[in-house]
């Protein structure tokens, strides 16, 4: 049963009331949460997070997703998805589109009945994945604003996406230049760009066209980033809004849950804290991929010899590569890292396959550097703890993360990879030891994720420019509580 927190202590009026919606990942999920919080606790919103009952996330995930008692919960009924075709699988955004498609009428029931017992609706707001909801706010006559877990690189890229295609007749499809400028001194190659947007005859590159024009249709976007994180582009989509090209966009992270609010470790995961605890202070390289998959068999063994090669202390969570897995392995990750790995490495590493507290372990003293993916909630508890990376991005918007960390921030060292995309050992033992014991790189990295951190902080304090942005935000939505602003079309 769904039940809705609308009144403040001690008020008999309704609060007006901001609705959330989350896609099927813990990485959208953890900081929309983090945002409901926020809008809850300084805004004086009520906030609905809504999920997916399809999907539902592993243990682990969804405790780091609960929100706070102040924010109120809802669930969509599940969706039958039996019948969408086996090959489009692959694609989880189409995935996600098709499930959205089907729940937009749960979805509508669910916001008139906010509307209807729970106070006035002040903004509706979906994660980027769910961008055909949008068309539901429009029909509420509700302010419909996207939610960006990611960054403004990313939007920068499905905004020049659209312009590429601007004037083409429906049906025709252009590829992007080999540079692609998102403005004045941000540009990315085109071999940097996640590999959708690369083949223009692809039907994935066509279908993400469509989704990416629903963009402009939003009354603006609430983005995971903040300003001094990506000034150049703060500042471009702060003219495209004033001359009407583009909807308003606001950086209101970064949105991580505090260490002190991650869910309760059990002795497993104490194992891995415990272990922390008795190493010298700035020791140890933290290592950890995406939950959504790990690297491949090969580059599995190459980062364990990199980090035996190194001769630094480290904490591994290991989990299962992608390709297929030998029957010896049993479902156990441990078991396909090289041979005598573990007992060579025993005195200064720790592997671990139990899901791990991320922000804990990087907030912790002992903890110097994370050899990462690049994922962006990674990428902005890493730049929140203060501590430098090594990047192995693996995919999606991770190349363009590793190259906003290495080139334009200063707070990550890259080792080059081979011409079959694999990371070598001696390139990773290399980075781990520069930024730990040796080199004017891992000297510079590190000051610049002390930097980094600062300015994280401060972006959170009551001058600070996310809090500014996000009181801005806040004070539109309640101006307009009530009734929609006309809408806009660019």
């Amino acid at each position: 049963m769904d039940t809705f927190n609308t009144r403040g202590p001690g008020s008999e009026r309704p609060r007006p009331h901001v609705v959330l919606l989350a896609s099927p990942s813990a990485g959208h999920q953890i900081p929309l949460a983090e945002l409901a919080r926020r809008l809850v606790e300084h805004q004086g919103f009520a906030v609905t997070l809504v999920t997916f009952a399809n999907f539902p996330l592993p243990a682990h995930d969804f405790a780091s997703c609960i929100p706070p008692a102040t924010v109120a919960t809802a669930m969509l009924p599940a969706v039958d998805m039996d019948d969408v075709p086996a090959h489009e699988w692959h694609d989880i955004i189409q995935v996600f589109a098709q499930l959205v498609r089907r729940s937009l009428q749960n979805l509508r029931d669910l916001l008139r009945r906010i509307g209807a017992t729970a106070g006035p609706l002040a903004a509706f707001v979906p994660d980027i994945f769910c961008s055909e909801a949008l068309l539901v706010a429009g029909e509420l006559d509700v302010p419909g604003y996207f939610f960006l877990p990611s960054n403004l690189n990313w939007l920068a890229l499905e905004r020049r996406f659209v312009e590429l295609h601007n004037g083409l007749p429906p049906g025709e499809y252009r590829d992007f230049p080999e540079d692609v400028e998102f403005a004045e001194g941000v540009s990315l190659h085109r071999t940097e760009l996640p590999v959708v947007f690369r083949d223009s005859n692809s039907l994935d590159f066509q279908r993400l066209l469509v989704s990416s024009r629903r963009y402009l249709l939003a009354d603006g976007f609430l983005v995971n980033t903040f300003d001094e994180m990506e000034p150049a582009l703060v500042e471009a989509f702060k003219v495209a809004a004033e001359q009407g090209t583009f909807p308003p966009v606001f950086a209101t992270g970064p949105l991580i849950r505090p260490s002190k609010q991650e869910p309760d470790v059990d002795d497993r995961h104490c194992l891995c804290l415990e272990w922390l605890d008795r190493q010298p202070i700035g020791s140890v390289v933290y290592v950890s991929f995406s939950t959504l998959g790990g690297l491949s068999l090969e580059q599995t063994t190459e980062v364990a010899a990199g980090l035996e090669g190194s001769g630094q202390r480290f904490l591994w969570v290991v989990r299962m590569p992608n390709l297929a897995l030998p029957a010896a392995a049993d479902g156990d990750p441990l078991a396909l890292l090289p041979e005598g790995f573990l007992e060579r490495t025993a005195g200064r590493g720790l592997a671990v396959t139990a899901w791990t507290p991320q922000v804990r372990v990087l907030s912790h003293p002992a903890t110097a550097a994370f050899l990462s993916h690049c994922g962006w909630n990674s990428t902005l508890e890493s730049v929140q703890s203060g501590v430098p990376m090594v990047a192995l991005p693996m995919g999606v918007d991770q190349t363009m993360n590793a190259t906003i960390l290495e080139e334009k921030l200063g707070m990550a060292l890259r080792p080059p990879a081979r011409e079959d995309g694999i990371v070598g050992r001696e390139e990773i033992a290399t980075a781990v030891k520069e930024l730990l014991i040796e080199g004017e790189r891992g000297r510079d990295a590190r000051r610049r994720a002390g930097e980094m951190q600062q300015a994280a902080v401060s972006a959170w304090l009551p001058e600070g420019s996310s809090c500014r942005a996000l009181q801005e935000v806040a004070t539109k939505w309640k101006a307009g509580c009530g009734a929609c602003d006309t809408k806009r079309h660019y």
